[in-house]
């Protein structure tokens, strides 16, 4: 499984690169032709020689190999304008990077010291570890947050034949890189939902200023 885990190494900093220039401003009004070159473009650049690596082998290098959860959903975002898929729903997304900020908080710190329970060593096959997932897996499916369900059984199944190099089911589930920006993101909610209700107050208040008749 070695050249596999190599080959999804190099697809995950692939995968990670487009989604960084997908964000670029405009590109998303590209046709689904143009998409489709620029994706060609950018494969092609990120598997171009420099040296005696390609340039993905050294964006790997800074960011790690990346956690199933993290390819199926950056994957899922590059390919959706190519088939013509609906975007991810507003509560899937939120009910998602709220599961991988509560892991990441229970994980990273306790996994680092803190505490006298090491939540890692639970991913070395711990039947009731397993057990929590697929309950989690068939939860979030009949709730219809499918790409939560498949992200969790594709990354056991990924586990379970040992793709990675890690024996560890943690790193198929989650990386530092889908923490920070999970946790950035409820962060984010957070916030709007705390304007929310003064600014809903501030435009009841000008609309009043607006009809009321002045004397």
């Amino acid at each position: 499984m070695g050249s596999m885990h190599n080959m999804t190494g190099l697809a995950g900093a692939v995968v990670a690169i487009a989604a960084s220039l997908m964000l670029v401003p405009g590109i998303e009004r590209l046709t689904k032709s143009r998409m489709v070159l620029l994706m060609g473009a950018i494969l092609g650049a990120a598997l171009l020689p420099l040296g005696e690596l390609p340039a993905a082998a050294y964006v790997r290098s800074v960011i790690g190999d990346l956690s199933i959860t993290t390819i199926l959903w950056l994957g899922y975002g590059l390919l959706r304008p190519l088939l013509g898929g609906l975007p991810i729903a507003t509560r899937t997304r939120v009910v998602l990077q709220a599961l991988v900020a509560i892991a990441a908080v229970a994980l990273y710190p306790l996994a680092l010291g803190i505490g006298l329970f090491d939540p890692y060593r639970l991913g070395y096959g711990n039947p009731w570890f397993l057990g929590g997932l697929l309950a989690l897996a068939l939860a979030t499916w009949f709730a219809r947050f499918y790409i939560i369900a498949l992200s969790v059984a594709f990354a056991v199944l990924a586990w379970a034949i040992g793709w990675y190099e890690s024996n560890n089911l943690w790193d198929y589930l989650l990386d530092p890189l889908v923490s920070l920006y999970a946790l950035g993101a409820i962060v984010y909610w957070g916030m709007k939902a705390l304007r929310a209700p003064r600014g809903a107050i501030e435009e009841e208040r000008g609309l009043r200023q607006l009809i009321t008749p002045r004397s």
